[in-house]
């Protein structure tokens, strides 16, 4: 039987939840593109339900337990001292988070030696280090799908917000203030303005789709271009590279993936590059862009706004400038953690456990990493052989 060791954010402040806002949550039939939702044999939680905390415990508890599994849940992940770190040597599964990511670098792998299986509950692998797990053979998987569309609905929020400055005019209102001239003087509508992804995969894509009625102009950059009918649908405007798009657009949303091609891809020089004025959405992750230029480009005026919720580490610590830079709209890393998107990846991790245990194949969309080498999803979202660590990325 397996030891599963599983790394969730902490509970609420108040406690966990003894009842929520709403009684229940949409059905949707499948995802855009035909891929099906996770099918699971079964579940032990009701959708809507906080189950990506440690009280949530993703769901799991009967399901592992009455399997003959031991389960260990914990939020504590950083440090030679941490819970993580004392329970790991002797795991046979990892669970873990992009939004609290316990990163498994080489060396913590290497302290692992029954690792077989590293499993994201939620899109993101890269707090694994991808290299030791193809040479130690390990299994490495994610929930591909299950909230792309949370992470989308986030970005296009964001995007309003910062060219509507909605959060120094809520700051207003909520604090007795009536500065309608404060609020205004950074206030713009997004119509007819430049929008342009970075990465038009499920998020981006589903991002252009969502910005399309607001009469914008919209352009993309991708390493695989997208159908000459979607283009044309969208009225959308194809990109070579970064450097051609960001030069063209006034709002910039990123959804690469990060490896070593996009590391630090919004460097000063990069910024430079772009309108004076452009906005920055980030819902990918944090060391795509350069930390300490996006501030000083938001300092300067070259940036107009910088918002996303991704950060490098996660948590950040509490003088992380990203808190405090003018022009922010920042949120933790709660895009793709909705309620809505918890039933999807908490099922779609029982259904990942369901196939591993009973030595049946992984759906081909949910593998990153499998028999020695990049697999499924992995082969076309990250690079293997590149020495890059997991501390490089959220």
């Amino acid at each position: 039987m397996a030891k599963v060791l599983v790394v969730l954010y902490p509970d609420p402040v108040t406690g966990y939840p003894p009842v929520y806002a709403r009684d229940s949550i949409p059905v949707i039939p499948g995802y855009p593109g035909g891929q099906t939702l996770p099918s699971p044999a079964a579940i032990d939680f009701t959708p809507g339900e906080l189950l990506g905390c440690v009280s949530g415990e993703l769901g799991l508890r009967k399901f592992l337990e009455s399997g003959g599994h031991r389960l260990v849940v914990t939020s504590d992940k950083d440090g030679p001292d941490s819970q993580f770190e004392r329970e790991l040597p002797d795991a046979d599964i990892v669970i873990s988070q992009p939004f609290w990511p316990a990163y498994l670098t080489a060396e913590r792998i290497a302290k692992a030696p029954n690792l077989k299986l590293a499993l994201t509950a939620g899109v993101g692998s890269d707090h694994v280090d991808l290299d030791a797990a193809i040479a130690r053979g390990i299994t490495v998987a994610e929930v591909t799908f299950c909230n792309s569309i949370s992470v989308a609905e986030h970005a296009v929020m964001q995007i309003l917000a910062l060219v509507r400055n909605f959060v120094p005019s809520h700051r207003w209102a909520s604090e007795g203030g009536w500065n309608i001239a404060d609020c205004v003087a950074q206030a713009y509508d997004v119509e007819g303005m430049d929008v342009g992804v970075i990465a038009a995969g499920r998020i981006g894509l589903a991002v252009l789709r969502r910005m399309a009625p607001f009469d914008v102009n919209l352009h993309y950059t991708d390493t695989r271009r997208l159908p000459k009918d979607v283009e044309q649908e969208l009225g959308v405007t194809y990109h070579p590279d970064a450097a051609s798009l960001v030069r063209a657009v006034d709002v910039v949303s990123i959804h690469a993936p990060l490896h070593p091609q996009t590391y630090h891809l919004f460097d000063e020089k990069l910024l430079a590059s772009m309108r004076r004025g452009s906005y920055i959405v980030n819902t990918a992750r944090a060391e795509i862009c350069v930390r300490d230029a996006v501030v000083a480009a938001l300092k300067s005026g070259q940036l107009a706004g910088y918002a996303g919720d991704v950060w490098y580490p996660q948590p950040p610590p509490a003088d992380h400038p990203w808190r405090s830079m003018p022009h922010e709209a920042m949120t933790p890393h709660t895009s793709g953690t909705t309620l809505s998107a918890q039933t999807r990846y908490a099922a779609g991790t029982r259904e990942i456990l369901e196939d591993f245990f009973a030595d049946k194949p992984i759906r081909d969309e949910y593998l990153i990493v499998a028999g020695g080498a990049l697999a499924g999803t992995g082969k076309a979202s990250y690079t293997a052989g590149s020495g890059a660590s997991p501390g490089s990325g959220n």
